[in-house]
């Protein structure tokens, strides 16, 4: 093999390549090299990419010449830090909508694009990703890396359970599995009724690996209960999901290993960003792991786009560094994390974000000037044993005070030993939130089921004063 295993620009893997079965490591050389040596690495590579983009993009050159930035000028990862600015979300709709379909940043001829997925565009203009041939065979392969990070191996069956349409994630992990030269089992997600159908396939094939979303894994796992089956006889050993940051919240990440008898890995970072799994676990370290080699990721402050220290909290900024069709470079995610670079137990020498993707720095709540996330919300009612598995939060102003509702589900038991259960409930929630807010919020305990409950990625968060006003309403009327 070449040196760095076959790391060249523009990027060509060998398909006929497979690691030994007991090898840890997919590329062990790339995986835990010095970190220093892999930095050195990743600056020629992002040498490669930004003269790429430069040549064959007009959105890069025309971004980069207004910033005062050419690509001969990159000598460091400080100078790309600091010459190099981010690209937001807006700047891809905007150029798209500009020069449709692909926008200004597809660096390779239209007719060069073999697969396109995007966006839902429930939220504005979609997104449209256009992916060439040798892109997807790169996305599949650094898939197949992370899955075998997790310990799926050829010939394991590995269901992929969410929703095969523009949505990449599902198309991701069938890539992978493929690549893998694992089974795929495409079931899919999203029709009515189909739970019931999963969980008899599940049953019957026992595979070995399950993706799909930790809110869709539990709703399963319920469902497969309440029709007589024991989610922990369908044999899988390894959960992995995107899609949301459930899986890197503690409660929820035991409650599936719990109900499936699983190891459950968080993974995934966004649809622009694909191959996603770039920020994922590995069977032996907890957490995820930035993947370098694959995208470069930078844990940045939100308000300077420069990198945190180690231990902070902050944006990821991505950049592909296998990607010739649409690249990414210094993309802001928008998403929040803490990363730490801490030896692993598997030997990998890339930094971590021990507690994944917390949640969306778009979903800040301040109230009361003291800055709330609905992920960490959803963390300290999960840990309570009674909670029903929903809830919403409401927010609001009452006079010149912000103020914060949290409608709670509890438990069928619970709800079913009547109002004294209710109030003890009422008053443990208040406790834990008041504990880790550090702020007063009114708390509703409400019956099982009284909140829809999602496939999908939960929104849980309404800004809505008239239902706010009812609901305060009725919870003084109950306190009376």
């Amino acid at each position: 093999m070449a040196a760095m295993e076959q790391w060249n620009w523009p990027p060509s893997y060998d398909d006929s390549y497979m690691p030994d079965p007991s090898s840890r490591h997919w590329f062990k050389e790339r995986e835990t090299m010095n970190p220093s040596d892999r930095e050195a690495a990743i600056l020629t590579r992002l040498q490669d990419v930004c003269a790429y983009a430069y040549a064959h993009a007009p959105f890069y050159r025309r971004k980069w010449d207004e910033a005062g930035f050419h690509p001969s000028q990159l000598k460091s990862l400080e100078d790309f830090e600091s010459q190099v600015p981010v690209v937001k979300k807006a700047e891809l709709r905007a150029s798209q909508e500009a020069h449709p379909p692909f926008g200004e940043y597809l660096c390779v001829p239209e007719h060069e694009v073999a697969r396109v997925h995007g966006t839902s565009g429930t939220t504005g203009r979609p997104t449209a990703f256009g992916i060439s041939t040798q892109d997807w065979k790169s996305i599949s392969n650094a898939h197949a890396r992370v899955m075998w990070a997790m310990g799926m191996r050829p010939g394991d069956k590995i269901c992929v359970a969410a929703i095969f349409s523009l949505y990449m994630g599902s198309w991701g992990a069938l890539g992978g599995t493929e690549r893998l030269r694992a089974t795929a089992f495409p079931f899919g997600a999203g029709a009515a009724g189909m739970s019931s159908r999963c969980a008899q396939w599940l049953d019957i094939l026992k595979p070995a690996g399950f993706y799909g979303t930790p809110t869709y894994a539990i709703h399963l796992a319920e469902t497969a209960i309440k029709d007589g089956r024991d989610p922990r006889e369908f044999g899988l050993k390894y959960m992995f999901f995107s899609g949301e940051p459930g899986a890197s919240i503690p409660s929820i990440r035991g409650r599936i290993e719990e109900l499936y008898g699983a190891k459950v890995h968080d993974s995934g970072s966004m649809g622009e960003m694909t191959p996603w799994m770039h920020v994922g676990g590995s069977k032996e370290t907890p957490g995820m792991l930035c993947w370098q080699d694959i995208v470069y990721t930078e844990v940045c402050d939100p308000a300077t786009h420069h990198r945190v220290p180690y231990g902070q909290r902050g944006t990821p900024v991505y950049t592909h560094l296998e990607r010739t069709s649409q690249p990414m470079i210094r993309f802001e995610s928008g998403d929040l994390t803490v990363w730490t670079n801490d030896a692993t137990p598997c030997g990998r020498t890339y930094p971590q974000l021990p507690m994944g993707i917390i949640g969306r720095i778009d979903d800040l709540i301040t109230i009361r000037g003291e800055n709330v996330y609905p992920s960490e919300i959803e963390a300290a009612l999960t840990q309570l044993p009674g909670y029903g598995g929903e809830h919403r939060i409401y927010i609001s102003r009452e006079g010149a005070m912000d103020e914060l509702m949290i409608s709670v589900e509890i438990g069928p038991e619970g709800w079913a030993k009547g109002e004294d259960s209710h109030k003890a409930f009422e008053a443990t929630v208040a406790t834990q939130l008041h504990n880790m807010l550090g702020l007063r919020s009114v708390i509703e305990i409400v019956a099982p089921n009284t909140h829809e409950h999602t496939d999908f990625k939960a929104k849980r968060v309404v800004d809505d004063r008239s239902a706010f006003a009812e609901m305060h309403a009725r919870h003084l009327e109950a306190s009376s």
